[in-house]
This record gives C-alpha cells, sequence and structure tokens, in this order.
C-alpha cells in the first residue's frame, strides 16, 4: 500500500469532457488528457484492502490493487504487466466498461470510489506510447488449429490466448475487418478505431489469422480444425411488434450504428433534419444518441419504459452490487430529452408510408407487466425511429443449426462447466452463451474459454492456460 492516508487527502477525480460545442462538430473521444501526476495521486486513494471487493466486480479478476500501487510508485511499466496478466485489451475495457469494480471499491461504502477505470487507462495508453506492448509469440507450434468464429472482444481474447499458447487459430469474420461491435457497433467518439487496430496487429504478429468477409454458414467449412470457439454473440434484436411496426423509418440499432461507423455523413440511415425517437435507455441507445446528435437532428427523444432511477443506491442495492442509478453519459450531456416510464403503443405513418410520430403512454408496473396509465396517452413527432431495446439470443439459422449444438431456455448456446456445447470439441464463449452481457464478461469468457479448448485439445487433467470465471459466473446482484 503506497500511501496509507491517500483516501483521506485525495478527492476522486476523472478527466474532463471537451465542451460539447466542439466535439459535436467531430468523433473523436469526448475526454481531455488526464496528467500523469493526477493519475499517480488517484492511485494512491486506494486502501489495499484485506478483501479487496473490486475483485469481485471484475469478472476478469484484475489485481487492481497491484496495479494502483505500482502506479502511486510510478512504476508504469510493470503496473501494465500487471494489467496484462488478467487482461487482454485494457483500453478496451477502460474505455467502454461501466466498472462494475468501482461500484465494489470497499472506499464507496462511505465515500467516492477509487478511479479504477481511468487508472487502467492511463496505465495502458502509457505503454503502448512507450512502446511497451509488443507481440508474445509462442516459442513453440502445437500443430493443433483452431477455429475462432467472430471477432468481437470474447473471439478476439480466446484467439490470443490460443496463438500465444501454440495453437494456429484462425478467426472468422463476416464482416470486411475483425472486431465485431467494436468496429461497427460502438462509435468512434466512445472508442476510437485506432486502439483495435493496433492491437489486432499485435494478434497477427504473434501468428492469429483473420479471414474477413467470410460467413461461416455451415458445420463443412469448419472440418479439419481440431477445435472450434463459436463467439458470435447474441445478435438477434428484440423488436416491437405493435402496429405500424412495417412503416419506413424505423430501424434496429444495429442497422443504423454500423452504418454510421462505416459510412459517416453519406449513410444511408440519417437522423440530419428530423426528428428522432430513440427506444431503450441503456448503452446502445445512448450510442444512437451520441451518433444522431452528431448528424443535426431536429429533436431527438430517448424512451425508457422502466421509471426514472434514483441518483444514490436503493436500499435493495447495496455495496458491492452494480446499482441501478440515474448516470448521465457524454451523450447525454450533448443533448436530446429523456423521457421514462411511458411505453410505445403504435407507430403512425404519413401519406407516403412513412413513420410520422409514436402514440405514446405513461405505464405503471402491476401484476407482472406494464400497464398503461389511462388518460396519458399522446404523440411524439418523429421521422426516424430507433430501436434500441437488447438482443434476444444467437442466431439460429445457419451455422448452429447445422452444428447441432443444444440451446439453453434462455435462447443462448448451451454449454458445460468447461465452456463446451453439446458438440464435442465445440466450446462458446460470450454473449452467444451467456447472453447480452458487457465487454469484460466477454474477454474474461474469451479467456476461460480458450483455457477449455486448450485442455481438451492436449487431453489434460487441470487447465493450463488460466480460467477468469466458470460460464454459470453472474455479476454481484
Amino acid at each position: 500500500m503506497g500511501d496509507p492516508k491517500g483516501f483521506l487527502k485525495t478527492a476522486r477525480e476523472t478527466p474532463r469532457r471537451r465542451p460539447v460545442d466542439v466535439r459535436l462538430t467531430d468523433w473523436r473521444e469526448v475526454y481531455e488528457p488526464f496528467a500523469r501526476e493526477r493519475a499517480e495521486r488517484q492511485a494512491a486513494r486506494c486502501m489495499d484492502c484485506g478483501i479487496p471487493f473490486c475483485h469481485n466486480g471484475c469478472p476478469l479478476g484484475n489485481l487492481i490493487p497491484e496495479w494502483n500501487d505500482l502506479v502511486y510508485r510510478s512504476d508504469w511499466e510493470a503496473a501494465a504487466d500487471r494489467l496484462h496478466a488478467t487482461n487482454n485489451f485494457p483500453e478496451f475495457t477502460g474505455r467502454l466498461c461501466p466498472a462494475p469494480c468501482e461500484a465494489a471499491c470497499v472506499l464507496g461504502i462511505n465515500a467516492e470510489p477509487v478511479t479504477i477505470k481511468q487508472v487502467e487507462v492511463e496505465i495502458i495508453d502509457r505503454a503502448w506510447a512507450s512502446g511497451g506492448v509488443l507481440p508474445v509469440v509462442p516459442p513453440s507450434r502445437s500443430g493443433f488449429t483452431v477455429a475462432v468464429v467472430g471477432s468481437g472482444p470474447a473471439g478476439l481474447a480466446a484467439a490470443q490466448q490460443l496463438t500465444r499458447a501454440g495453437h494456429l487459430v484462425t478467426v472468422f469474420e463476416r464482416d470486411d475487418l475483425p472486431g465485431g461491435l467494436l468496429r461497427y457497433g460502438i462509435p468512434e467518439f466512445k472508442m476510437e478505431k485506432r486502439h483495435l487496430d493496433r492491437r489486432l496487429e499485435q494478434m497477427r504478429l504473434e501468428g492469429t489469422v483473420f479471414s474477413c468477409g467470410v460467413s461461416v454458414d455451415s458445420a463443412a467449412q469448419l472440418d479439419g480444425f481440431s477445435a472450434v470457439v463459436l463467439a458470435g454473440g447474441a445478435r438477434v434484436p428484440r423488436d416491437l411488434p405493435v402496429p405500424g411496426r412495417e412503416l419506413a423509418g424505423i430501424h434496429q440499432a444495429m442497422e443504423y450504428l454500423p452504418l454510421a461507423n462505416r459510412l459517416g455523413p453519406s449513410s444511408p440511415i440519417t437522423a440530419a433534419g428530423k426528428n428522432v425517437v430513440i427506444l431503450g435507455g441503456g448503452d446502445t441507445g445512448a450510442d444512437c444518441l451520441g451518433t444522431t446528435l452528431r448528424q443535426g437532428p431536429a429533436s431527438v427523444t430517448q424512451l425508457e419504459i422502466m421509471p426514472k432511477p434514483p441518483r444514490t443506491r436503493a436500499e435493495h442495492q447495496p455495496w458491492p452490487t452494480y446499482p441501478m442509478i440515474y448516470r448521465v453519459s457524454s451523450a447525454h450531456e450533448e443533448g436530446g430529452e429523456r423521457v421514462y416510464a411511458v411505453g410505445t403503443e403504435e407507430f403512425r405513418g404519413d401519406a407516403t408510408g412513412g413513420v410520422r410520430a409514436l402514440r405514446v403512454a405513461e405505464v405503471a408496473f402491476s401484476s407482472g407487466r406494464f400497464e398503461p396509465v389511462p388518460g396519458t396517452a399522446r404523440e411524439i413527432p418523429c421521422e426516424l425511429v430507433l430501436l434500441a431495446m437488447g438482443f434476444t439470443g444467437a442466431e439460429r439459422p445457419g451455422l448452429l443449426e447445422d452444428l447441432g449444438v443444444a440451446f439453453d431456455a434462455r435462447g443462448n448456446v448451451a454449454r458445460s462447466g468447461s465452456y463446451e456445447t453439446s458438440v464435442p470439441g465445440v466450446f462458446v464463449a460470450g454473449d452467444m452463451g451467456r447472453g447480452q452481457s458487457l465487454i469484460v464478461w466477454a474477454i474474461a469468457e474469451g479467456r476461460s474459454a480458450a483455457a477449455a479448448a486448450d485442455q481438451y485439445l492436449r487431453a489434460l487433467d487441470r487447465p493450463r492456460l488460466p480460467v477468469a470465471i466458470p460460464p454459470t459466473a453472474r455479476p454481484l446482484t
């Protein structure tokens, strides 16, 4: 423990966001640089608890007190080594994870928690800047071949671990470039693609092969591989089957965001000059909000069926659980109106078959469902509707049906305690097996599934690679 009184002497600090009127003119990340000295002072707030609950909040089991102490002592190189010991891609989690580790910080019981997420970003960004992130080439090759289907965070983590274990790994990706939702789902203002591209280059130099523009639709395409890791995500979006759903101008978030990421201002789905309604108040909804605001809409309204959460922990969500509280992301700070406790009853169209308005009503939870409150119905004008209501499971037609893998009751690919599906030698990691979750859980599952696949290939009694979590692990709730 570097400074026993650090948490008493120093207040929590986070990086400043660039001015709204400036950042809305570009797609760069929203945060200003965080000085090295500030990061070291923030790391000094870590109390090095006897039982560090931040470990429980983080499914990767990040060695947070250790690298906080090293940052406090200005040993940034050793801090990066400890960070990489449990996390393949800290530059991703440091930017995109909602930080359940901070919710579980012991200091957070009665004070502001340590800025764990920002210290993580500072460690890895400085490691890249100093040339300290190098390829880890295996000393020998096993002769086994592994196919990883999907190049999101789970697939990338599994591929890197298996490559470093000496296996010949090919990552198949249906899009033209690897990265999955990291590339085409996450807006540039949350994570610039240069962070992804340099990590992919590291993986190529280590020996991982990326086969892009390839949709793996049949088991025959995987013939000849010694093992398979399925990491295709939970790609089936939740729909809203209410009257008028067929009208033009109503799109799933994952139709809209990839086009905006690929094509920018020339995207065929644009908010420019339109009244926009976003259905869904989660992270994907916020991504849609920030993207629409950069396209110059007439107005943006974000609807959420749940009531407005409190600003502080509710009694039924005590420390160290991740609380559902009112949060203001960078996108919410930039504009738009947030409306809670409303449900959509109907999409209404114009004479050309396009959407012109939503009919909504306030809702109240009763008898296990949301019911409209009489007398509260109203219209919200809109010419563009974005559905950001989450995902319901893995895409079954094609590869999964052809492989014959079993599914669980929630529509996810079923797996054993070792991440193996009902088909021997076929493993599953990330949202495809867990259901919609966070990037930190995807990386943890990718690492764990890689350990299981390596154990299977080598016929070992126990895993040789690190196992972050079992597939039955769940967040602290």
